[in-house]
């Protein structure tokens, strides 16, 4: 058997991780004194209500060495093959600390580590399909090597409410945070090539401004694999993430429209009021 396992930053949500049977490792998030994992014991509005009273963003890490071999160890002693996604490399030491788990686990073979040169769902289009793959009975080895060829299609991008969380993560410039909500300036973030680029900054209210960054994918949008597409927010409201829905379902192309709420480390570095549209094309 392949056992599929992905890192927190996946922002696959229960039902998701339950229907495909996936494992998950959290990254770790800082409040201060505080440590927390990833969806345990934290809450995305908690993070964001510690980060504006300090004034700050709390510092994410990438899982200990000791959690991921205690998550990787009953299916490796179970003769099973592992098949692990990390958020990009550029992001995290995630993927080396899965590597360096297999090692110590002497399962080197057994287990194959996908960057996957992304985040948030980005992640989670390759997640689920390799889940699909490892039901069909494919090894890891091919599992893997079908994920390499998989990374260049995902379209992963979002636009973001308040410029404030990535000027505190270093993200941005305090003359672009300003200047941001100064202006009501809302950049399209994209992940290129395992980092983020800031895109098209459009301006306004943030319904205004979502529904003007979906309505720009739509190019895209129509020649993307029609299995399936995610919405992901960082605590949008219903109106616009309904709104959103309405649109994509209007086009007519996907199987299914999936919508998460980001986890702890992604929300974390957004900021509250992010929206992505993630798809395969």
């Amino acid at each position: 058997m392949v056992k599929i396992i992905a890192d927190s930053t996946c922002d696959l949500s229960k039902p998701l991780l339950e229907k495909y049977d996936i494992a998950v490792l959290p990254l770790h998030i800082l409040l201060g004194e505080d440590e927390y994992e990833d969806g345990i014991g934290v809450t995305p509005d908690e993070i964001y209500k510690w980060s504006d009273a300090n004034k700050t963003t709390p510092k994410t890490s990438a899982p200990s060495l000791e959690r991921t071999i205690e998550l990787f160890r009953p299916y490796i002693e179970r003769g099973d093959e592992i098949v692990c996604f990390s958020i990009s490399s550029d992001m995290s030491t995630c993927a080396n600390v899965m590597q360096l788990a297999a090692e110590e686990l002497e399962a080197d073979d057994r287990v194959f580590v996908v960057d996957s040169a992304n985040l948030s769902t980005g992640i989670g289009l390759m997640v689920i399909e390799a889940a699909l793959m490892a039901k069909e009975g494919k090894t890891g080895a091919e599992i893997s090597r079908a994920m390499e060829e998989l990374k260049p299609r995902v379209r992963a991008s979002f636009v973001v409410d308040t410029l404030v969380y990535l000027y505190r993560g270093g993200r941005c410039s305090g003359l672009a945070a300003m200047a941001g909500g100064a202006l009501k300036l809302h950049p399209k973030i994209s992940v290129e090539n395992g980092k983020m680029a800031a895109g098209k900054k459009y301006r306004g209210k943030m319904s205004n401004v979502v529904m003007g960054y979906v309505k720009d994918l739509e190019a895209d949008l129509k020649r993307a694999r029609t299995d399936r597409v995610f919405i992901t927010h960082s605590g949008c409201s219903e109106e616009i993430v309904q709104a959103v829905h309405e649109y994509l379902e209007q086009l007519g192309i996907f199987s299914e429209i999936l919508v998460t709420r980001a986890g702890g480390v992604i929300s974390s570095h957004c900021g509250p009021g992010t929206l992505g549209v993630l798809f395969l094309v």
